[in-house]
């Protein structure tokens, strides 16, 4: 028997005896980078099923199964057949299942929540100065105090995933996280209902899953042993998002099974080596890569700034390297490439897409819809409009035919009732999509805008309320539409004019942005490919264009000295940016399956240079100064 299938039958006995509802037992299994985690989380729901599926479909109780991201819930889902004894969701849509029904309760803990944040806020600007921060602060307060003052209109709440929540009625992100931790921790009946439901519950990406819900989950499984098994799958090196909970793997019950996945599958033998060299300064767990796996190609490009550094230019030349030394031709087709960035402004740069990218990226209530493509105003353009330009374009007229029928108003049932008016009605469907073709004439790459204004003339699909008050603008529409209460509430709404500049923009720049989200583009940032893989991975290290201080390549690489405020962090036992940064450093070089290149932006080269040839992380063969 081979390595790797020694270690999976050793897996699967654990797992298996984990599962036993009898005497149910929790685990927490360590999955590092390119072990298959994911296989091994349906490999685990397939035994369940095996054992427990026909007692589950009777009694109505699920598994509950919670991942990170929409696409790991769809790939999950499709591995285990779309079988309904398994509740595959997002932690968010968990967490909303749970409360949705406490309209009263929410609205308590809302009030409580609310009046000590203003309280907080106030203490901050009766003992701050005046300036921006102030001016900050005081809006802050004014907006929960009105929220505040509009609770008891308020007859229920709503919540959405995926969407803007911006109604005075709708629930945040976090707020919808914290109030579950919240109800789970102070109501018996709904940990009882949660017992009794779901007696079983997996949580993938455990160590990024929220701390407050981690701890809530922790207590109701000490409270509950023998009737609620918890299962959590993770890697604490992996943990990239600052509310997960730190020093998950000590925090784990010592009666619980620790099992570990330690063969990296993913990675080349020199990829692997670099990784157990990084995490080395974090808690020395190490991988092995297999018996099989080629050696593999690392190199780390020193990049000295100036005013004027050609970045695009100075990638090209890296990616030319890693073709010559890897004799790998497909290093200079940039869309074989995976070019990981820091923050995702980076990448829209890189990518083509900054200006649709950043108005929209600084509201913040619009930034989760707009990084997984679930606004309104996006799946509008992604869903209906993108998919029949590029049939026109393409000219197929059978596409083209079957997007109008499917989302176009005037191919309505009911507008089609009758002969001459459906000949009629088909006609004007032909010629506005003519209209919107003509846009694109002569090598054309017309605005957004102007492409919403063609195709809200031709009433060729239904245009989402969000870009009601922008076209009442440009088509002299503006009075009237100032005399509703609603859109006079919207000319306060910073999205409007979020969406107004994001408009602006080239077509173009769209189609960019939906590669970027879909993942089809050569681009992608560092904390959002995680449980990916690319054969040639290029990571891009440029403190100098990434924005705030949660992370700071230059102090991980030495080239700047921790500040105070990290050594005082360091000494608490807290995070620090250095470890922040490590980990996701640790992240981005494990999606390599075959060679990569680290690319980084400094003034401190020589310092660099030093630095990573004390750590042992890199060769000096292996570091190429340009």
């Amino acid at each position: 028997m081979t390595e790797t299938a020694t270690q999976d039958e050793e897996l699967r006995k654990t797992i298996a005896a984990c599962l036993d509802l009898e005497k149910p037992k929790s685990f927490f299994l360590y999955a590092g980078a390119g072990t298959g985690k994911t296989r091994a989380v349906v490999e685990a729901l397939g035994l369940f099923r095996d054992r427990y599926g026909t007692q589950f479909r009777q009694s109505g109780q699920k598994v509950a199964v919670i991942t990170y991201t929409n696409a790991a819930c769809d790939e999950i889902r499709r591995r285990i057949d779309f079988d309904p004894i398994f509740a595959v969701s997002t932690i968010h849509s968990f967490a909303w299942e749970q409360i949705r029904t406490y309209h009263k309760d929410i609205s308590a803990w809302l009030r409580e929540h609310l009046s000590s944040e203003i309280g907080k806020l106030h203490k901050k600007q009766a003992a701050g100065r005046s300036g921006k921060a102030a001016a900050e602060r005081e809006v802050q307060i004014k907006s929960k105090q009105n929220r505040l003052q509009h609770l008891d209109v308020i007859k229920g709440f709503t919540y959405s995933p995926n969407g803007e929540n911006v109604g005075k009625n709708s629930l945040n992100h976090a707020e919808v996280i914290a109030i579950t931790a919240a109800f789970l921790a102070s109501k018996q009946l709904m940990r009882q209902i949660l017992i009794r439901k779901h007696p079983v519950l997996l949580v993938d990406e455990s160590q990024d899953t929220q701390k407050d819900l981690v701890d809530a989950l922790f207590a109701l499984q000490a409270e509950h042993p023998d009737q609620f098994s918890l299962f959590l799958f993770g890697d604490t090196m992996q943990r990239i998002y600052t509310d997960g909970k730190v020093g998950l793997e000590e925090a784990v019950p010592v009666d619980w099974e620790k099992p570990a996945i330690v063969i990296n599958h993913r990675c080349p033998t020199r990829v692997v080596t670099l990784l157990n060299r990084i995490r080395s300064q974090a808690d020395g767990a190490k991988q092995d890569p297999r018996k099989d796996a080629e050696e593999g190609v690392v190199r780390l490009f020193l990049i000295n700034v100036v005013d004027d550094v050609d970045k695009p230019n100075a990638e090209r030349s890296a990616a030319k390297i890693m073709a010559e030394v890897t004799s790998d031709g497909e290093w200079s087709n940039q869309q074989a490439v995976k070019v990981l960035t820091l923050e995702h402004h980076m990448a829209a740069r890189r990518g083509g897409f900054y200006g649709f990218f950043e108005p929209l990226h600084k509201v913040d209530n619009l930034k989760t819809g707009l990084l997984d493509g679930t606004l309104s105003g996006i799946s509008f353009f992604t869903q209906q409009v993108l998919p029949l330009i590029q049939a026109i374009r393409s000219e197929d007229k059978f596409m083209v035919a079957r997007i109008v029928k499917k989302h176009s108003p005037t191919m309505a049932p009911e507008r089609l009732s009758g002969s001459t008016t459906s000949l009629e009605e088909i006609r004007k469907a032909a010629s506005s999509v003519e209209s919107l073709g003509d846009l694109w004439k002569d090598g054309t790459d017309p605005v957004l805008l102007n492409v919403l204004k063609v195709i809200d003339q031709e009433g060729l699909f239904g245009v989402p309320d969000v870009f009601g008050p922008i076209l009442a603008d440009v088509d002299g529409r503006g009075e009237e539409a100032e005399a509703t209460p609603a859109d006079a509430e919207d000319d306060k709404n910073p999205a409007i004019d979020a969406w107004r500049e994001a408009l602006s923009v080239p077509f173009s720049q769209f189609e960019a942005y939906a590669e970027y989200i879909s993942d089809r583009s050569p681009f992608g940032t560092h904390q959002g490919i995680k449980g990916l893989q690319f054969v040639r991975v290029m990571v891009i290290l440029d403190d100098s264009e990434a924005r705030g201080f949660m992370f700071s390549y230059e102090k991980l690489f030495g080239a700047k000295a921790p500040t105070q405020a990290d050594e005082k962090n360091l000494l608490e036992g807290k995070d620090t940016s250095i470890d922040r940064t490590r980990r996701l450093f640790y992240v981005a070089c494990s999606r390599a399956q075959r060679s990569l290149a680290v690319i980084v932006y400094t003034k401190e080269a020589d310092k660099i240079a030093s630095h990573i040839s004390d750590v042992g992380w890199f060769e000096d063969q292996e570091v190429v100064r340009l």
